[in-house]
């Protein structure tokens, strides 16, 4: 069995003073990280991918949890997936509980 570890490369700058982290990314940024988790390159992010996103930001314990949040919360038209119109939805859903900061440059 390999091990396999993912590696994100992007321009996000982080804040806090121990006691919470905030992410601060451009929209453009936050796409591009997300998509590195649709692994399956079908340009939708799943339940899982979601899971292994929120993970990766050190969101294990809760990774469950925020995973059906942030779903519920950006699937727009219900089918279980994010696609690319409702990124939108997840980029607030990431800012309101998942500690990041979107900016616009």
């Amino acid at each position: 069995m390999a091990i396999t570890t993912r590696s994100v490369a992007t321009h996000t700058r982080i804040h806090g003073d121990g006691g919470g982290k905030q992410r601060e990314m451009t929209i453009d940024e936050f796409k591009v990280w997300i998509m590195e988790f649709d692994s399956n390159r079908d340009g939708r992010i799943s339940k899982d991918e979601l899971r292994k996103a929120i993970r990766s930001i050190g969101g294990w314990f809760s990774a469950w949890k925020n995973t059906k949040k942030g779903r519920n919360y950006a699937d727009a038209n219900g089918d279980g997936y994010i696609d690319d119109e409702e990124i939108y939805n997840l980029l607030d859903f990431a800012e309101q509980c998942m500690g990041f900061k979107i900016t616009a440059y």
